[in-house]
């Protein structure tokens, strides 16, 4: 009789081709994809045109070693250069400019050529040097690549931007650059990206990059999917990580391949909380002695080039990186420096006056204070406020008995306090505007302390249980970091010690404050959004994951941050619901193309983690479902 019964796995294998086919290659999935299953090889000589205008190409500006651009054509004339040297230059205006594969192309300024040329360069070089040949993605000893005794070949291109780029391009507030873009591959063998601005350009050759593997072979390059026609747009405009620097220090190369990831991801900003209370690592140059005393080592440290450095790298991949001076709690570093400033600094047990040691936080009734923050804002907001639209000035997990030992207090009542920390909030708000920049604040300011903030203000909500909804019923634009599902930092064990006695038994078993662990599978169920009506979802612009760093630092950092970041960025991107079935996108869906994502991050410099066992990356997505 058993033999007349199918066993579940007959059933699901009969059941699978029902399923909807995977969007193939690409995380985060695009809004609209088609493919089809011709095969065509790219190699280095591909044609890359841009649009634009009375464009000088010189081939002595090319490396030998990199493939050549085409001759110049006919209406071109020669010209002299600034050295004297004749040069091929285009005499007219034509529809489109030749962009070469150059290797590490480093864009020099902001125009959008620049931008263009440097995001062809690296989305080649991902292809072409990440090695990606694609074993782990099918079951051993099957064929999976293309014969090569017929090579079909993607021969160009073609690159359009619709709009000019305007300086709000590099530095946006949300929703101000326009990211989307369409991509198509002919079956003739001709690319085109078409996009508005060159954000939207970078944010299509990363799609472009990932419908690509290496053959086995080691020299041939090729996509199995053509024609290919996408049509892709993110969700939500902000889309970002929170990077806590103050906790431990990651060096700046940490940040930059953080920032590459991103970009990857199509996540877009990335927000420093580049001080607390354990330390100042950022260089003052006016108040050189925060980092010398505030800085855990002479040696992480972040000086003024170092911001601009790591702003100018994001913001030429489309990832506007912010910073958060934490006020007027988890400032208690500047006690080392300043500590008529500070109150409760490193006052025991730490949990009456502060979250974690070594607490402080700022007097609230201090004129010393206001001017502090005016010369510290003086020098810091102006370099900033060149690569970024917004400061954070904090505002969380603001302790009231910490006031009891202020001199200029001596009280934790909201009714004493309230008003100064709404004096406090407006008077900084009112510089961070003054310098060009939107404030952003954790929720606590307004709904435990019922500050009333300014227009535009726009408040981080983090812990859950409604709060989004409170904030955007008050008509706040809110970033969204719902630590039950985005902390990634959760679920890892405490970072504090526990006597032996009562102080054991009271810790056991050590869990941390928001565990569990945020699986993949947690991360990818959150929808910003939830409960919201249509017009109150409007005012969610986005949200971050978190990386708080007691726990954390630069040898575990990729391991916990990617790919997990990259499945809120396609939550953020996509939107949780698939606008093509009206359900929740699925995890037997999203998987096949998550484990190939990371597998890409690997190969290109980025310790991500697995999110399964390799029998489950090369099956089917069904061998490794829990059904029921």
């Amino acid at each position: 009789m058993f033999s007349r019964l199918p066993s579940l796995v007959t059933a699901l294998c009969l059941l699978y081709p029902l399923f909807p086919n995977p969007v193939a290659a690409v995380w985060p999935a695009p809004q609209k994809f088609t493919k089809g299953d011709g095969v065509q090889f790219l190699n280095q000589n591909i044609e890359v045109t841009y649009n634009g205008a009375f464009v000088r190409w010189s081939s002595s500006s090319i490396p030998s070693s990199e493939p050549q651009p085409h001759e110049c054509p006919a209406h071109c004339s020669d010209d002299i250069n600034d050295d004297g040297q004749e040069e091929e230059v285009l005499t007219e205006n034509l529809a489109f400019q030749q962009i070469p594969y150059t290797y590490g192309y480093t864009p020099s300024g902001f125009t959008s050529k620049e931008i263009v040329q440097a995001g062809v360069s690296r989305a080649l070089t991902g292809i072409f040097n990440s090695k990606f040949v694609p074993w782990i993605l099918h079951k051993p000893n099957t064929k999976y690549e293309p014969d090569l005794d017929k090579l079909e070949w993607l021969q160009t291109l073609e690159i359009i931007q619709t709009a000019s780029d305007d300086r709000s391009a590099f530095k946006p507030l949300a929703g101000e650059v326009d990211e989307s873009y369409n991509l198509t591959l002919s079956k003739s063998g001709h690319a085109k990206l078409t996009a508005v601005s060159s954000i939207g350009i970078l944010r299509g050759l990363e799609t472009f990059s990932q419908l690509f593997y290496q053959h086995s072979s080691g020299t041939f390059w090729y996509t199995p999917y053509a024609p290919v026609s996408i049509t892709d747009s993110p969700k939500f405009p902000h889309r970002g990580i929170l990077l806590d620097t103050a906790r431990h220090f990651f060096p700046v190369e940490d940040i930059l391949r953080t920032i590459d990831a991103m970009a990857w991801s199509k996540l877009n900003r990335l927000h420093i909380h580049v001080t607390d209370s354990q330390s100042w690592p950022l260089v003052i140059p006016s108040m050189p002695e925060l980092s010398e005393k505030g800085a855990h080592h002479p040696s992480e440290t972040y000086s003024p080039s170092d911001v601009e450095s790591i702003q100018k790298y994001g913001a030429v991949r489309g990832v506007e990186v912010y910073f958060e001076i934490d006020m007027p709690g988890h400032i208690g570093s500047v006690s080392l420096s300043h500590p008529e400033l500070i109150v409760a600094y490193n006052e025991q047990p730490y949990h009456w006056w502060c979250a974690q040691p070594p607490c402080g936080a700022f007097k609230l009734n201090n004129t010393a204070v206001d001017e502090f923050l005016g010369r510290l804002f003086d020098d810091l907001l102006p370099r900033v406020e060149r690569y970024a639209a917004y400061f954070h000035t904090g505002g969380d997990e603001l302790n009231r008995n910490d006031s009891m030992l202020d001199e200029g207090i001596r009280s934790n009542s909201s009714e004493v306090l309230q008003p100064l920390l709404q004096k406090f909030i407006d008077k900084q708000h009112e510089r961070v505007r003054e310098k060009g920049l939107t404030p952003v604040v954790w929720e606590e300011i307004p709904l435990e302390w019922n500050v009333t903030l300014g227009e535009g203000t726009v408040v981080q909500s983090w812990l859950g249980a409604g709060a989004v909804k409170e904030l955007v019923g008050m008509g706040h634009r809110v970033i969204d970091s719902n630590y039950n599902f985005w902390y990634l930092d959760c679920g890892r064990g405490q970072w504090i010690t526990w006597e032996n006695g009562l102080p054991f038994k009271t810790g056991y078993p050590f869990n941390d404050w928001c565990g569990p662990t945020k699986s993949w599978g947690l991360i990818y169920s959150h929808d910003p959004t939830a409960n919201l009506t249509e017009e109150e979802a409007k005012l969610v612009l986005g949200g971050e994951v978190a990386v708080w760093s007691e726990t954390i630092d630069p040898m575990n950092l990729d391991g916990i941050v990617w790919p997990r970041a990259s499945v809120a960025g396609e939550v953020l991107w996509s939107g949780r619901v698939d606008d093509n079935t009206g359900q929740n996108r699925s995890q037997i869906e999203a998987f096949p193309r998550l484990t190939e994502f990371r597998e890409r991050l690997v190969r290109r410099g980025v310790r991500a983690s697995p999110i399964s066992q390799e029998f489950c990356v090369q099956g089917e997505p069904w061998e490794c479902e829990f059904a029921m």
